[in-house]
């Protein structure tokens, strides 16, 4: 009984661990906007997507932690907090998650 545990445990193989992340991210190429106040100023493209958010290139300078709205295309505005800014680059997180179904969607 102990050499085939053993065997189990020899097989085993850790799933991918997410690090700090709460849900996988899916690589996309997305044409968005990005504002304040529900009104878009700035064209942006969403580079990186998971539920709870996105990696963006600006092609304007956001400010670590800002709110702003990222307008999704077919999905509409979603609040999000700049978690990290680094030149035209930034990291966001949702204010709400996205639900599976448009999860699925953006990433088709």
């Amino acid at each position: 009984m102990a050499s085939a545990a053993r065997a189990f445990a020899a097989e085993f193989e850790p799933a991918e661990e997410l690090g700090r992340r709460r849900s996988m991210r899916a690589p996309v190429s997305l044409d968005a906007k990005i504002g304040r106040g529900g009104l878009d100023r700035a064209l942006c493209k969403v580079t990186d997507l998971s539920l709870h958010g996105a990696r963006i290139s600006t092609y304007s300078v956001v400010k670590a932690n800002s709110m702003i709205w990222l307008a999704l295309p077919g999905i509409g505005h979603v609040a999000a907090r700049v978690v990290w800014s680094d030149d035209f680059e930034a990291g966001l997180e949702f204010q709400t998650a996205l639900t599976p179904e448009i999860f699925e969607t953006l990433t088709a």
